[in-house]
C-alpha cells in the first residue's frame, strides 16, 4: 500500500502528526487508525470467505487478485499449452536472419548478372532494390498547369 513512500516523505508524516495532534494525543490516535485498518481488513476477509462460500467448490482456488485485467491475462497466457508450443517453435531471431540471408544473396547475385549482361534484366526476376530508369520523354504524361 505505501511501498512508493521514501524515507523523507515518512519523516514529513511524522512531523506533521507531531504538530497537528500533539505529542500527547499522537500515541492514542495511531491506536484508533490501527484499530480501522484492522476492522476494515476483517471485514473485507469475511466478505472474501463468503463470495467463496457461496460460489461452491469449484471457485476453491478463485482469487480476486485474478480480476485485475493484467493478472488475468499473465496466468491465462502462462497456462495456455498451444501457445507455450507456438512459443517454443517460432524463433523471430532465425526468421530475421534467414529472410537479411535471402535479401543479401539476391542483392549479391543480381549485381554480377548485370555487369555481364550489359543492362539486361536477370532471368531470375526485376532487381527490387534498384530503382527504376526515368522515362523517356515521349512516354512521360504531358503536364498542364491549368489543371493544377
Amino acid at each position: 500500500m505505501f511501498n512508493d513512500i521514501g524515507a523523507l516523505e515518512l519523516v514529513t508524516i511524522v512531523v506533521l502528526a507531531i504538530l497537528i495532534f500533539g505529542p500527547d494525543k499522537l500515541p492514542k490516535v495511531i491506536q484508533d487508525v490501527t484499530g480501522v485498518i484492522r476492522k476494515i481488513r476483517a471485514f473485507s476477509d469475511s466478505a472474501k470467505q463468503d463470495i467463496r462460500s457461496e460460489l461452491g467448490p469449484e471457485f476453491k482456488d478463485f482469487e480476486f487478485e485474478d480480476l485485475n485485467p493484467k493478472t488475468f491475462l499473465r496466468k491465462q497466457l502462462s497456462e495456455n499449452e498451444d501457445l507455450k508450443e507456438i512459443r517454443s517453435t517460432f524463433d523471430l531471431r532465425k526468421e530475421l536472419n534467414d529472410v537479411t540471408d535471402a535479401v543479401n544473396s539476391r542483392e549479391a547475385d543480381s549485381a554480377p548478372a548485370a555487369a555481364g549482361s550489359s543492362g539486361a534484366p536477370a532471368a531470375t526476376g526485376p532487381d527490387l532494390l534498384k530503382k527504376p530508369a526515368a522515362p523517356a520523354a515521349e512516354l512521360r504524361t504531358p503536364y498542364d498547369a491549368d489543371a493544377t
